[in-house]
Order: structure tokens, then sequence, then C-alpha cells
């Protein structure tokens, strides 16, 4: 026999409507918002609702040790709980965290103006609010000529690098799936730590909500408050994250790529160690953040046959180089410090290669902790390897990591990367002082099927072979086309004729091809 809330004793009645009575809502409209910059919007006067008390902090349907420690950590008042948190959905609802699991946590709806102009869709970034958020967009660029999932195309959109690093530093952090992006293939430029992205499609975000929603709430009061002041929110949720992995037991572990992949797999997700490290993570131990500066390098603004751009961004904590150019070594100096600097503790800064054949890469600390390092890198190609989620992937990146030490904290990794165009088939040789230098490159990715971003890649239909002086200066190339062969000397000039240059344009499949055209 099926009773109506209505027919039921009173008492009856308020427990099961406390139960199933959707969570507290904080509805954004264009009042809320102030443009602090272009596509930059802040929303000063949004409180969020204290939480009802009467209700669970955790429904019963989320089972297992962690949600028990969660809910023991609550009634013993050990933790901060869901006050002050706010959960966004940014995919219409099509992969969300449900509301009835989570009574005491507030979401974040956004009012019919804001929806018309997407606001409420897709990558976060726009609008930040005085409060710690996390949410997800289970959602991709799929109808393109350059398909990418939303990590791929924040790294890769002018402005979105900076705008992603002001959400970590905001308290905020999303996740997002990789869809198509991280299968035999990593296709990603560049690793940061400014999201988290889940192996699989739509779903695969899902564990990753329900673990940072109840790491959020294990926190200590005082510790989640020092966290929000100094804008350490993100920052701890990603060490914490990985600190905790399936497979890093160590520190040495966390100091190592096995801790820090490109893209998370949920069957590595360790929920109940996560909620334990932020219950015992006190004030006055919080992980740092770590910037970094470039202070100097050889990639350069106009390299390569395009003369393109081989800085893709740089960001506090995370920059990201394109290989372009035709050298088969490169350099870089940066510096890092912390913010805050930690009180009363020592700073050591360790510099780790996470991705790359270390034969080709050479990291050499200096100053007395670590603060400046040279990083020496030589060209190399594409790399296949088991990750630790069991699967085998083809690479063409190098990812260096930048951790502060103090004491016994160590903090989330500030990430260097550098991408090579690996759908070029490059082959070098030693040049008379043991350095590599480019002895022959295939440009036509287009004849080879040899997929490439289009937004930061070209193909061009032609190889060239070059040729030294005996000092080992260049000498000129010799260029294999459909003109078949044509000389060039070290100037550019097609011998006998002008100079040439290289303008990049759209084939009909919408691929970019470079073209030379006399200057």
């Amino acid at each position: 026999m099926s009773h109506s809330i209505s027919t039921l004793p009173l008492a009856t009645a308020a427990l099961l409507w406390a139960a199933i009575a959707p969570a507290a809502e904080i509805t954004l409209t264009p009042r809320d918002l102030f443009q602090a910059a272009e596509g930059l919007f802040l929303a000063p006067g949004v409180e969020v609702p204290a939480p009802d008390l009467d209700r669970p902090a955790i429904r019963h349907a989320v089972s297992g040790p962690a949600a028990d420690r969660v809910r023991a950590l609550i009634a013993d008042g050990e933790a901060a709980g869901f006050a002050g948190l706010v959960y966004d959905n940014r995919d219409h609802s099509h992969s969300q965290l449900p509301s009835a699991l989570y009574p005491r946590l507030a979401r974040l709806a956004y009012a019919p103006a804001l929806q018309s102009r997407g606001l409420d869709y897709g990558l976060a970034g726009h609008i930040l609010l005085p409060a710690i958020v996390f949410g997800n967009s289970s959602t991709a660029i799929t109808r393109s000529s350059a398909p990418r999932s939303l990590p791929r195309l924040a790294m890769t959109a002018p402005g979105w690098p900076e705008r992603t690093h002001r959400t970590y530093v905001s308290n905020h952090i999303y996740v997002y799936p990789e869809h198509r992006d991280h299968d035999a293939v990593d296709h990603f430029p560049a690793q940061w730590p400014y999201m988290i992205v889940s192996q699989g499609s739509s779903g695969s975000d899902k564990p990753f909500l329900h673990a940072l929603a109840m790491t959020l709430a294990a926190f200590r009061p005082d510790t989640r408050d020092a966290l929000e002041e100094a804008g350490l929110v993100a920052p701890a949720l990603q060490m914490i994250l990985r600190r905790s992995l399936d497979g890093v037991e160590t520190r040495d572990d966390y100091l190592s790529g096995r801790a820090h992949p490109t893209v998370f797999d949920a069957g590595r997700l360790r929920p109940l160690r996560m909620i334990e490290m932020a219950a015992s993570l006190a004030p006055d131990a919080l992980p740092p953040l770590v910037r970094l500066t470039v202070e100097a390098e050889d990639f350069g603004p106009a390299a390569g046959l395009a003369a393109r751009d081989e800085r893709l961004y740089d960001t506090p904590s995370a920059i990201a180089r394109l290989w372009r150019g035709h050298a088969g070594r490169r350099e870089m100096v940066l510096s890092a410090r912390t913010m805050p600097a930690p009180r009363g503790r020592e700073v050591n800064f360790r510099w780790v290669l996470l991705q790359g054949d270390p034969a080709r890469v050479r990291i050499t600390p200096e100053g007395p902790t670590g603060e400046r390092a040279r990083i020496e890198m030589d060209w190399q190609p594409a790399l296949t390897q088991t990750d630790p989620d069991g699967q085998t992937r083809r690479r063409t990146r190098i990812d260096i990591g930048v951790f502060a030490e103090t004491g016994e904290t160590l903090s989330a990794p500030a990430i260097v990367s550098v991408s090579f165009p690996a759908h070029q088939l490059r082959r070098y040789e030693p040049g008379p002082d043991g350095t590599p230098r480019l002895a022959e490159v295939d440009y036509d990715a287009a004849r080879r099927g040899a997929p490439f971003d289009p937004l930061l890649y070209w193909s061009a239909p032609w190889r060239d072979v070059f040729v030294y002086a005996p000092d080992g200066t260049l000498a000129g190339w010799t260029r294999w086309g459909k003109n078949g062969r044509e000389a060039y000397g070290a100037d550019g000039r097609r011998l006998g004729q002008v100079t040439m240059r290289y303008e990049i344009e759209r084939r009909e499949d919408d691929l970019p091809v470079l073209r030379a055209v006399p200057d």
C-alpha cells in the first residue's frame, strides 16, 4: 500500500521532506555580476546560504568507508562539512552530482538571461564567486574542423590559459572528461594543475565529483578557512588527489610521473585516503602555491618556416612551449617562488621530469634552495609508454614538475611542458660539437595521414634535406616536392631566384597547409 506525504503522520512527513527536498540553490542574475575585465565577471554580493542541519550531510545512498568517515567527522564536529561550498554543473544536468545525495550542499543556478549568453555551459572561468566552488562540464567540441576536449580547448584558445589559472587561485576547481584526447594517443600539448581531467567521456567525471565533495567537507573548519583566505583550496585538492592515487605510496612516488598523469583514471581514486589527508591537514602546514618565472630561453616569437610563436602560454603555475624551430637542442632558465611565503618554514624546490625521455632532458637546479633551474632539452621522437592505469599511449611531450617542499609538506606541482610536432618526420645527427642538428624533415603530414592539431601546426607538401659547411654552419638545403628537386641557400633564397616566404592556407578539408611564395 502506498502513501503520499500528506497522509503520513506529521513528524514522519517532516523527516521525509527533509530527506528528499532539493538542496539550497543560488540563482545568479545579471544584477549579481560586476564586470572586472574583458570576459571576467565577479559576483561579490552573492552569499552561500547556511545549510539546514536537520538534513543529513550525506544520504545513505552514498555508501562505503569514505562516506562513513565524513559522516563521523561532521557528527563529531571535527570537519567543516558542506557550509560555504557550492556545486556548479555546466552541462545542463547531463552529468551532474545528484542534489539529493548531498542535501547540505548549495548548488549554483543561472537566470535565463545568463543562460542565453552561454555563461552556464562549457568551460568555467567567466564568473567567479566569493566562495569555494567545484563543478564539472561533461561536454566537448565535436562539431568542428578542430574537435577537442574542453581541457585541450582551454590550452589552445586565446585567453583561456589565463582565465583557467584565475579560477584555480580563486578557490574554484572543475572536472572535465578527456573525450578522445587521451586514448591510444595523448593529444594534449601540455599538462597543468588548473583542472582535473578524467579518463573517458560523459559520466567519467562523476567519481571525481563525489571525491571532491567529501574531501572538501572533511577539512577542519580552521584549515578550510585558512585555505580559502589564501586562495589555496584548489592547489590543496590537487596535492591531496595526486598524493592519494593508487600506486602512490611514498614521497618518491609523489615526486615522479606516477602521481601526475595528464589525465586521471577513476580506477586509481582512493577517496578514503583523500578524506583522511584532508582531515589531518593543519592550518599552519598548508601546501604553498608554486609560481614560475622564465628568466631566459631560446624558444622565440617567430620560429620555423611559418615564423609562428613557440610560446603557447605563460601563466604563473604552468608554462607551455611548442618546438617549432629546427634546433636540435633548446634551453630554458626558470625561477620558482611560493605564494604565500611560508611563515617560519624553510622552502626547498624540487624539479622533476614527469614525462619525456630522461636521456634527452637535463635539469640542473641552482641556488641554495633550488629556486632556479637550467633545463636543457634535445629533440625527441614520439614515445609509446604504458601508463599506471595499464593503457599504452603515444606521447610527444616533455613535462617537468616543480614542487615546493616545506618540512613534511609537498605542494601541488607547477608544470613546464614542451610539445613536439611529431607529425613532422625529423632526423637529427650530431654536429661537430656533438649538438644535434637537423639533417632531414618531411613536412607532408597530410599525404601521410599523420594527425596534428590544426590550431597549432600545419602540413607542407615537401621534404627538406639539409647541407652543412665543413665548419658546421648551415649551407642550405635541397627541397623535394611536387616541383621535383629544388636547391636553397642558407639565407632561404632558392638558388638563382628570389628569397621565399611562407604562408598558411586552408585546404578544402580545412587542414592548414604551408605554401612557399616569392618574397
